[in-house]
């Protein structure tokens, strides 16, 4: 069996289970996010009455944080309510941010688990060996009311890397890359697992980056095998209590692919579509209203640090603008301390409250009608940011930080080379 498969069939009180299977499993964190207040109504339409299991329910005020609508505001009352009335004690607050880098934050994912949350972009967990994945408000609401909710077992994809990463190359650029060779529909439903030797190189940031993205490839999950890079992590946020899971030799994958990462050079992902890559170089030049750095995909304290490698000490193009939004009070707290925030503020970017912010279109950063922005986000779909006609071209942080410089999408590789000189 693979991984995922033995994590599957612990959860479903089974001594085995293969690809293709229905299991009704256990689940470990249930998150709702605010844009999904219908789990709410859907759990007391089912005829819910008390949650069945409020320690691991977590409720994260990301998207609208803070508030931009009276009913938005409206919503999170709602929300703050419902904890209180189900004694949910992990309530995520406006001052919290996105929901999968507070999990991380807090040490919530760990291998071994099932986590679900009302958010698309959850396999970001397959990035400490989790079972990661998104569902609609009446499937969490499930959850709520019986503590579990079945799956299909998928099946898994292996994508090996090898080779050497170019400096300003990142984890970000690698998934486009893949994403950009096998499409936005290559993995649907399947789980896709990440290996090979330049795995071993990647922070758990990049990580959690690269298995963000596996949901524009339309997978159900994805998956790194934990490692002492995982175990570390864990460690310094007090996790300890947890089982990690081991492919076997002989399991054969959907599919098994290597990269060669040696002359793979920085990626945009154009408009209007995730999977319309190209190399930077084919369109260096373009003018740039807009830079974006921030999100569950590029907000973090290593992505924040990039942007202020590059930027130390200089200015932001007079015609372009960067936004900054960390993903959570902790990535804010961090860089404010390591001095990152005020490198990027004295260089003319405008800083925002942690949380999901322009990326999902609600506000802090939308665009208007043929503006163009370099974005360290996850979609670029028409509308994604703010007007139908704005084109959001997505990239790592550094390649936000090279063009929020020379208000063009510019090649991020040789500030990386003047730093070593």
């Amino acid at each position: 069996m693979h991984a995922i498969e033995k994590l599957l069939a612990a959860k479903a009180g089974k001594a085995s289970v293969h690809a293709g299977e229905i299991v009704n499993c256990v689940v470990d964190q249930a998150g709702i996010n605010d844009v999904y207040y219908q789990t709410v109504k859907s759990f007391y339409e089912m005829g819910g009455k008390k949650v069945a299991a409020p320690e691991k329910v977590i409720i994260f005020l990301d998207h609208y944080a803070p508030c931009a609508t009276e009913k938005q505001a409206d919503n999170h009352r709602k929300f703050r309510e419902f904890a209180s009335e189900q004694r949910i004690e992990r309530l995520m607050d406006i001052n919290q941010g996105v929901c999968h880098q507070v999990m991380a934050d807090h040490g919530y994912s760990y291998p071994g688990e099932i986590v679900v949350i009302t958010d698309s972009h959850t396999p970001t967990h397959g990035a400490f060996g989790a079972f990661g994945t998104g569902v609609g408000a009446t499937d969490l609401a499930t959850i709520m009311a019986t503590g579990k909710l079945w799956f299909r077992v998928p099946e898994a994809i292996r994508i090996n890397f090898v080779g050497k990463l170019q400096k300003g190359v990142y984890a970000k650029d690698l998934i486009l890359h893949v994403i950009g060779k096998l499409k936005a529909d290559y993995a649907v439903y399947k789980a896709v697992e990440f290996a090979g030797p330049v795995m071993k190189e990647l922070s758990v940031s990049q990580r959690m980056a690269m298995c963000n993205m596996t949901t524009e490839m339309g997978a159900k999950t994805s998956y790194i095998q934990p490692d002492e890079v995982t175990l570390d992590f864990l460690q310094k946020r007090g996790v300890k209590d947890f089982t990690v899971y081991d492919t076997d030799a002989d399991y054969k994958y959907a599919d098994d692919l290597t990269f060669d990462v040696t002359e793979i050079e920085p990626q945009l992902a154009a408009p209007f579509s995730v999977d319309n890559v190209y190399p930077i170089l084919s369109l260096i030049g373009k003018h740039v209203d807009q830079t974006y750095l921030g999100s569950c995909t590029g907000g973090r304290v290593e992505d924040i640090a990039v942007a202020a490698q590059i930027l130390k000490g200089k200015k932001i193009h007079a015609g372009t603008r960067m936004v900054l939004v960390p993903a959570s009070r902790a990535v804010l707290k961090e860089c404010i301390e390591k001095g990152y925030i005020q490198t990027l503020i004295d260089a003319g970017a405008t800083l925002t409250a942690p949380g999901c912010g322009a990326c999902c279109g609600i506000h802090q950063g939308l665009l208007a009608a043929g503006e163009v922005c370099v974005s360290s986000t996850n979609r670029n779909f028409p509308s994604r940011m703010g007007n139908v006609k704005g084109e959001i071209y997505l990239g790592s942080p550094a390649s936000v930080a090279a063009a929020a410089l020379e208000g063009t999408i510019a090649d991020p590789r040789k500030y990386f080379e003047r730093s070593e000189a």
